[in-house]
């Protein structure tokens, strides 16, 4: 994880002059018994390490904790509220504009922090400025290139994606036996009522068993292509 932490001076940054800022924003929650709680955070900051890198941006630390309140009844998750979750990136993008880069793009890593779908809208209108990333449509193409054989409906939490991901970018966090955690549950329309809890006991919705390096390379090929559609529109703010 250290490794996914920028580790640039200001010295470096005032030579870089990027005019774009990537944010990873991750969660500390449950992933099953043999994934860590850092899951989202990684692949957060997997994906924005490598957009920062061919798209020479502005790479900032992780948000580590956001709002993972529906993983609650699992031992280890730990969340923030929405409204503060909503201050943080309102306070971190204020300063960078303040501090000379006027563009943002959130790489989130959790599919439950809502709140930073409506962050982006308020700061777009007046022109874009900031963006979200992925969007539905990348995950859909990332999957497709990668040849994921799950669906995102069946994939919802700590399953082939998420695996494909750490086994390419952080190999040493996945523990043995998580290949017997596949658990089926890609219909949940009481998720936001009941929580994880209504759907799963081991805290997987998804086939972790699926999840190869290779699968993790190429989402993170296809994702970094996608992001410069994003990236476009707002590096002219």
């Amino acid at each position: 994880m250290d490794a996914l932490i920028t580790a640039a001076t200001s010295a470096d940054e005032r030579r870089h002059g990027a005019r774009i800022a990537v944010l990873p924003v991750g969660s500390f929650e449950q992933h099953g018994d043999h994934l860590p709680l850092t899951t989202d955070t990684v692949v957060a900051s997997l994906i924005a390490q490598r957009i920062a890198t061919d798209h020479d941006l502005f790479l900032l630390p992780p948000i580590t904790m956001s709002c993972s309140h529906e993983h609650a009844h699992l031992p280890g998750t730990v969340s923030i509220s929405a409204a503060t979750l909503y201050a943080v990136i309102n306070d971190i993008w204020k300063s960078l504009r303040a501090s000379g880069v006027p563009g943002l793009l959130i790489v989130n890593g959790h599919g439950g922090n809502y709140v930073l779908s409506n962050v982006v809208q308020e700061a777009n209108t007046e022109g874009p400025r900031v963006a979200l990333f992925p969007v539905r449509e990348d995950w859909h193409r990332a999957r497709e290139a990668a040849g994921l054989e799950s669906t995102g409906a069946e994939d919802m939490h700590g399953g082939e994606l998420e695996v494909s991901l750490l086994l390419h970018g952080a190999p040493e966090l996945v523990r043995d036996g998580v290949a017997n955690d596949d658990h089926d549950a890609p219909e949940r329309p009481h998720l936001l009522t009941l929580g994880m809890a209504g759907y799963t006991r081991n805290g997987i919705i998804g086939r972790p068993s699926l999840g190869t390096a290779e699968k993790g390379k190429a989402l993170l090929d296809s994702l970094s292509e996608s992001a410069a559609a994003h990236l476009s529109l707002i590096r002219g703010s």
